[in-house]
């Protein structure tokens, strides 16, 4: 697992493509209970090369219950995202995840991964590569379908501050969804 990390983080395969260059984040452990599997990282991430290390990150350690030591603590969440590299700037926020990284390492990576328990797919991209045909027409369907693609999978949406206007809009999610994410992290933790 070591000499695949070190791989991943000399990874070029995109450079022509990375505005700030390569630079991937990612965290990963044998032993990791938990794959957070989201899109790709943002700026602040990017330069602190940290995962999940802004906002976003804040509200979805939140919504899992847990504290920054249990979550940057390999052995219980794995961090790897649909690309490892920040995608760059685009109209109306980031760029979507680079398509090379995914294919290229998720694979190889989840083979040395031995104790998975669950997998939380944030945001369409994730949702859309791993769950493929069973994905409903839209996020929203989706995560209101949650429990479909349990215990394997949890879907969420991005936490990023951006979706505040769509948590307002689907008040169910906050009430009804994060509960049950809680208790299974809970229950995987012995908590």
């Amino acid at each position: 697992m070591k000499a695949l990390l070190n791989e991943i983080s000399n990874c070029t395969i995109c450079k022509a493509h990375l505005a700030l260059g390569p630079r991937p984040v990612l965290s990963a452990h044998k032993k990791s209970k938990v794959l957070i599997i989201g899109q790709a990282p943002g700026t602040r991430v990017h330069k602190s090369g940290i995962p999940w290390d802004d906002q976003s990150g804040k509200r979805l350690r939140l919504w899992l219950g847990v504290d920054d030591v249990d979550f940057y603590d390999p052995e219980q969440f794995g961090i790897v995202p649909m690309g490892f590299c920040y995608p760059g700037k685009g109209k109306s926020g980031d760029l979507p995840p680079r398509k090379e990284c995914a294919p290229q390492w998720h694979d190889q990576l989840f083979a040395k991964m031995e104790g998975v328990e669950l997998i939380l797919l944030i945001g369409q991209y994730a949702q859309k590569y791993y769950l493929g045909k069973t994905a409903k027409k839209n996020l929203t369907e989706t995560v209101w379908n949650f429990g479909e693609y349990l215990p394997k999978y949890f879907v969420l949406p991005h936490p990023s501050p951006r979706n505040g206007i769509w948590l307002k809009k689907h008040d169910w999610f906050e009430k009804e969804v994060i509960p049950v994410l809680q208790d299974r992290i809970q229950q995987i933790f012995g908590k």
